[in-house]
């Protein structure tokens, strides 16, 4: 059967174990979280005797490996990763003999899967899959799950959950604030959050001050910071932005192109709103980052389009002359943002 992650979840809870899973998607995070709480039902694990890895270099090994008895355990656990089995043909490295591989293993799923169910988990984790007829055998003997990125909601309602858990308040738009801090990626937020309620204590409550003192904000945050300084005419905090990206040993190079990239994503949005064109497939947003939009158009409000086209021009023109010599980037990016956005 096709599950959501959440429907998963709340299987593996009531520690119901099936057969045959297909787990695959962007969400490495919350797959790999998955993936634990299925060994841990599992509880001693035997590596090479209950406890089976399987890769793509290795996958002719798998029959052999559901042929042979967990000796000394009831069941065996083989985790098979990155197999390619799931992949549309024009994208496998060795397309004859992935596909020969993935029709074997399909028909002796579909001829032993009855006592495959008394003796074997087998789990395919995957980066990406297509509906081949190895999906097909699992979805209808076993799970497929996509762990596809969660909207900002999703992720807001999951880290109120663990802070509650912790009897720790944060409040709805901190969350918010803390995912246009650190990212959308759910490791990076699960560790941010739990520095927070270490610093916060049970019964405590996390405050905007606490975010920014404690946790690592991305570099594209910061750009976001620095850009609304900009916009707002504050030049000194602006710099200062800049500054503190530059002490924190960020290489001007990758400061100046990430602002670049930030610019010409203004730039669109001035293009998009003027051709009624949706701004999520403009800038190529994923589900997880929607909550850009918002920010993308509060920021290209501050400038013109003319203007922003300049500072594109500038910035392409400094590369040139920072390479031939002609002058240091850091005082050439300062003079750009002092000269179009003072």
């Amino acid at each position: 059967m096709l599950l959501k992650v959440e429907e998963l979840e709340k299987e593996l809870k009531q520690g119901n174990l099936q057969c045959l899973y297909l787990l695959y998607g962007e969400e490495i995070f919350l797959l790999e979280t998955c993936l634990k709480k299925i060994r841990k039902q599992f509880g001693v694990l035997q590596k090479g005797i209950n406890d089976i890895r399987i890769e793509a270099e290795n996958i002719e090994r798998l029959i052999s490996d559901l042929q042979t008895p967990a000796f000394g355990f009831e069941k065996k656990l083989i985790i098979a990763r990155n197999t390619g089995l799931f992949r549309k043909e024009g994208k496998k490295k060795t397309v004859g003999s992935n596909t020969k591989m993935a029709e074997k293993i399909t028909q002796y799923i579909k001829e032993n899967v009855d006592s495959l169910k008394q003796s074997v988990v087998l789990i395919f984790i995957e980066e990406e899959a297509e509906k081949n007829e190895l999906y097909q055998v699992i979805e209808k003997n076993g799970i497929v799950c996509n762990f596809e990125y969660l909207k900002p909601m999703q992720i807001i309602a999951r880290l109120k959950a663990i802070s509650n858990a912790y009897q720790v308040q944060i409040e709805e738009r901190l969350l918010q604030y803390l995912i246009e801090c650190v990212g959308s990626n759910m490791q990076d937020l699960m560790n941010e959050l739990r520095k927070l309620i270490e610093y916060a204590g049970s019964g405590g409550v996390i405050q905007k001050e606490d975010i920014d003192a404690l946790c690592i904000k991305k570099m594209d945050s910061v750009i976001f910071e620095l850009t609304d300084n900009l916009g707002k005419r504050n030049i000194q905090k602006a710099l200062q932005v800049l500054h503190n990206l530059l002490y924190a040993k960020e290489p001007i190079q990758k400061i100046t192109i990430t602002l670049y990239n930030h610019f010409k994503k203004l730039y669109f949005t001035k293009l998009a709103e003027k051709t009624k064109e949706p701004l999520v497939s403009v800038l190529n947003l994923k589900p997880n980052q929607t909550f850009l939009v918002t920010k993308y158009k509060q920021q290209a409000s501050y400038f013109s389009e003319e203007k922003l086209r300049k500072i594109l021009a500038e910035m392409i023109d400094l590369d040139e002359n920072s390479k031939n010599g002609n002058i240091d980037m850091q005082i050439g990016l300062e003079a750009i943002l002092c000269e179009y956005c003072s």
